[in-house]
């Protein structure tokens, strides 16, 4: 019988609980294995195969939501739109609305499913919270318009291809995306009737930042270079354009570009002249602001404050900058500067999970990749925490520091959820449209609780362990334990 693995050291399992939604016995053998370099390579470099549990990748493979294109998805919403309205008021025509809005939430919940069981199941957890930091940098709103409907498609193949990549890259796929497109009301950004909505957050949320020098003439003119910049006819109907702004116009998948609807004057961004030219504007002012010194200082430090502390020292924050802006924004660079930073291991336990964090953390540990059969409930405990995925009706994103989640209210409700999961009354394994309940309460106390978790815990949280009276209650003091809701 092979000897227990020696315990991880202090700072290897302060570092590890931060590169993922804190630990699981494959993130600690990949440890283990490559090292805290090695594993950080790896996971920068997106060369961790992403080998999800069968039972995972058979649900994500069945949800339709991701089965269909788009477009199609679209259509098929806008064509119930309109039987709808043609429908002559009375019963039928209140039960086909209630259908659709059914319909309607059902998508969303696909996408809120789909992107909790990645952040549980990913083998690349690095790439897992990106997408998560991105999903929220970048917030829409499923409650608005369709979004809903798009949501999966937003995470799926706007986000998460671009995690790791050139932040102008993700900026640019996030501008070209029909969700972000019609939450923040560029769709409707014509020549003529100018919406200023999309460019002032894009430059104050998403860029540049609150106080960086730039002005409200900026974003008139950053909404004039946006104006065309829409979705595609979701008919599929060929639209005639004329022979002098056919070639320009730009499609990508949903995206449409539309020169009729554009304003060809020439501008003035941040000091820099922009010829009136069609969609080429759009890539130069998205080149333009992601060059800007305070837009490297304000990723940087939204950042670190995700990852090290809510004030995160200036000194790695500006180390960070310099990556950014030598790298063009090379968003692998500037976390392997923060990764490798002495700042990180310095902060170690005093950073206070989000209730994202907490749920997927929680789950990963007590379940250890083992397959649930019910996102539903994660989804249930996210919303009494009050972090709903694609939750976020403003376009800020959820906070990122403890005090939006530390009230007495938001922990009673974790030890409420602790006590879910560690006595196994969760439904987590109970398949929706069944009945009966399955599935046990977890057992936390294997090989990767004495290797990476045990010997780290806090005097009061082991005292507090030790006075558990059944492994269900053992369980519980654990998940809601100061040291399990700091990483």
């Amino acid at each position: 019988m092979a000897a227990p693995a020696a315990p991880l050291s202090p700072a290897d399992s302060a570092w590890l609980r931060r590169d993922g939604f804190d630990l699981d016995a494959a993130n600690v053998a990949r440890f283990r294995a490559m090292g805290r370099s090695g594993l950080l390579e790896a996971q920068l470099s997106d060369r961790i195969r992403d080998t999800l549990p069968p039972g995972i990748d058979a649900q994500l493979r069945a949800y339709p939501i991701l089965a269909q294109p788009l477009q199609a998805t679209l259509l098929a919403f806008k064509q119930r739109q309109e039987q709808l309205q043609s429908m002559p008021d009375g019963d039928a025509k209140v039960e086909a609305k209630k259908s659709q809005q059914q319909q309607l939430n059902d998508a969303a919940d696909q996408a809120r499913q789909i992107t909790l069981l990645r952040a549980v199941y990913g083998s690349n957890q690095l790439k897992e919270q990106m997408v998560g930091f991105w999903l929220n940098h970048f917030s829409v709103f499923a409650g608005k318009g369709a979004v809903r409907l798009m949501a999966a498609d937003y995470e799926e193949r706007v986000i998460r291809p671009h995690a790791l990549g050139k932040f102008k890259d993700l900026l640019l796929a996030t501008l070209k995306s029909p969700a972000m497109l019609e939450f923040l009301d560029n769709a409707q950004n014509a020549r003529g009737k100018v919406n200023e909505n999309y460019a002032r957050e894009l430059m104050e949320l998403h860029t540049l930042g609150v106080g960086s020098g730039y002005t409200q003439q900026d974003v008139q003119q950053l909404a004039l270079i946006l104006t065309g910049a829409g979705v595609m006819p979701l008919d599929g109907r060929v639209q005639k354009f004329g022979p002098r702004v056919a070639p320009l116009v730009v499609r990508d998948g949903m995206f449409q570009f539309n020169p009729n609807r554009h304003d060809f004057s020439d501008k003035v961004l941040l000091g820099e002249p922009i010829q009136g030219s069609g969609f080429d504007e759009i890539t130069r002012a998205v080149n333009l602001i992601t060059r800007q010194k305070a837009c490297a200082q304000f990723i940087s430090r939204k950042l670190a404050q995700y990852f090290v502390a809510d004030q995160p020292p200036q000194s790695l924050v500006d180390r960070m900058s310099v990556t950014f802006q030598r790298s063009d924004g090379d968003i692998a660079q500037v976390l392997r500067t923060l990764f490798e930073s002495p700042e990180l291991l310095q902060s170690a336990g005093k950073k206070f999970k989000d209730p994202t964090q907490f749920v997927v953390s929680a789950v990963r540990l007590a379940y250890d990749g083992k397959p649930i059969a019910n996102p539903r409930p994660m989804l249930n405990w996210l919303n009494q925490l009050g972090e709903p995925v694609f939750g976020r009706q403003t376009p800020d994103g959820w906070p990122l520091d403890a005090a939006g989640w530390a009230s007495s209210g938001q922990m009673s409700k974790r030890f409420e959820i602790a006590r879910a999961i560690g006595s196994g009354y969760n439904r987590l394994f109970t398949p929706e449209g069944t009945d009966k309940a399955q599935g046990g309460f977890p057992m936390i106390t294997t090989p990767l609780y004495y290797e990476a978790i045990g010997p780290h815990l806090s005097a009061a949280t082991t005292a507090a362990l030790n006075q558990a009276t059944s492994p269900q209650e053992w369980n519980t003091f654990l998940l809601s334990s100061p040291d399990f809701n700091n990483r």
